[in-house]
């Protein structure tokens, strides 16, 4: 944190709202005094879950509770209480720290789990008498979206902190005087996460608390430089007419590739915009980047760039593990912006990749694999095809049993807005132009939003029950 501290130092402007700024020495000041109300509740050494929402005061305590030794676990706000409680039983404390937005369901969540409840809404400015974090130091708590199972903490390092500013610094060209402003939520690493790139770089923070057309077109007034978007974000934005009302001279974007449509009117509304997607995880990352040159290239001609997730980082180690016949393993990586890798440094990441000059290719999750008569389909794959028809909004497939050949291709369909839906037999047809015969789909759902958790991930085992 020691990058964070020098940059604060300086007096240009750290946190930009529409209640004020704040200086770098004046959110010192604040952390100062958010570090003053963790201790005087909270031990040191010990995680503090909180339910909050992206404001000045939330981003003042995170780095209060980096910088006094009691790390900020940021939770879903989205989440019911049920899912809440194990989450802050987990982390063995006696408090939960909330916003005044979210006092209510901090109430019961508090009151089930026997913790108890403070609620910051803000804060007062201290003197800073921060003592300095060590490399090994843990700066916040993150956990898993729960895709797959419960969610799991992530212990976030210091010294993995300051490698991932560096490395977002030269994949996005953050730097000083820019500011940035994220739409993730602020538990995610997307969120939290990202403040941390952006104060690390020597940029401002713009809060955003929840994402909406009309809160996007407000916060043009902010003027941010540099935001984190998601794909679904953008085309609701250029559906809305309104993606081109903040002037940004870098857009980061992560979660989903962007389809070759919705790049080319992303560009045409921003003009001068540099696009960047990031890929990792909240175990860590970036683990790669395709960068606004490979934007550029997929536009030229080379479309196929876009289903890719980009080069991986050069101070990275990456291998695939148990490849198959058809080029495809599982990515596992190690390197210094990596938070939680296993016992012999390398985290195993689930995700199924193949390469492709130089371009990481994901193929869907370990476990996801569909087998049709002893050929394994990847359903990433089949997806990104599914996607890149002009009719087709999302998509999402699953394999489901079949007596003869064992397991056979659904895909789930959300139609663009706006269009016709598709015929399944077109749909198939376009998938027969770029997959071998037996990937493309059998059984053809169309539906109006597809299943998801609150961190917005596709909940890939509830598509089985969806048609039949």
């Amino acid at each position: 944190m020691a990058s964070v501290l020098e940059e604060l130092s300086k007096d240009r402007t750290a946190v930009r709202s529409f209640a004020g700024d704040w200086s770098g020495p004046e959110l010192l000041r604040r952390a100062a005094g958010a570090a003053e109300v963790l201790r005087s509740v909270s031990n040191a050494g010990v995680a503090v879950p909180a339910l909050l929402s992206s404001s000045p005061t939330s981003i003042a305590l995170t780095l209060g509770a980096a910088f006094s030794g009691r790390p900020l676990a940021p939770l879903g706000t989205r989440l019911t209480p049920s899912e809440l409680v194990p989450l802050v039983r987990g982390l063995g404390t006696a408090v939960l720290v909330a916003d005044e937005a979210n006092e209510r369901v901090a109430t019961d969540v508090a009151a089930a789990a026997g913790a108890r409840l403070v609620v910051v809404d803000r804060v007062a400015a201290r003197e800073p008498d921060f003592v300095a974090t060590t490399p090994d130091s843990v700066v916040m708590v993150l956990h898993t979206s729960g895709t797959t199972g419960q969610p799991k903490p992530v212990f976030v390092r210091d010294a993995a902190v300051f490698h991932r500013s560096r490395a977002y610094q030269t994949g996005m060209g953050l730097a000083p005087g820019d500011l940035y402003c994220s739409t993730g939520g602020f538990h995610h690493t997307g969120g939290i996460g990202m403040l941390f790139v952006a104060v690390a770089c020597g940029a401002g923070v713009v809060p955003f608390p929840r994402f909406s057309v009309e809160r996007w077109r407000e916060v043009r007034e902010l003027e941010p430089s540099a935001a984190l978007l998601v794909p679904t974000m953008i085309d609701a934005l250029l559906e809305a007419g309104a993606l081109g009302a903040v002037d940004l001279r870098a857009l980061h974007y992560g979660t989903a590739p962007v389809h070759p449509d919705t790049l080319r009117a992303a560009l045409d509304a921003l003009g001068a915009t540099e696009f960047c997607q990031a890929y990792g995880m909240t175990e860590g990352g970036p683990i790669s980047i395709l960068d606004h040159a490979d934007h550029v290239r997929a536009l030229a001609g080379e479309p196929g760039i876009l289903r890719s997730v980009g080069r991986p980082l050069a101070n990275l180690d990456w291998r695939l593990d148990a490849v198959s016949d058809d080029g495809v393993g599982e990515l596992a990586v190690s390197g210094p912006q990596i938070f939680q890798p296993g016992p012999d440094g390398w985290l195993r990441t689930g995700d199924l990749a193949r390469v492709v000059d130089g371009y990481l290719f994901l193929q869907g999750r370990r476990g996801d694999t569909i087998i049709r008569g002893g050929e394994n389909i990847y359903p990433l794959e089949v997806e990104r095809v599914l996607e890149l028809h002009p009719g087709v909004r999302e998509a999402a497939v699953v394999g489901v049993a079949d007596r003869r050949w064992g397991q056979v291709v659904r895909a789930v369909v959300v139609v663009r807005d706006g269009a016709e839906a598709p015929a399944a037999a077109d749909l198939a047809e376009h998938c027969r132009t770029q997959l071998a015969g037996f990937k493309v789909p059998v059984e053809w759902v169309f539906t109006s939003t597809l299943p998801r958790n609150a961190a917005g991930k596709l909940l890939r085992r509830d598509l089985g029950g969806l048609g039949g």
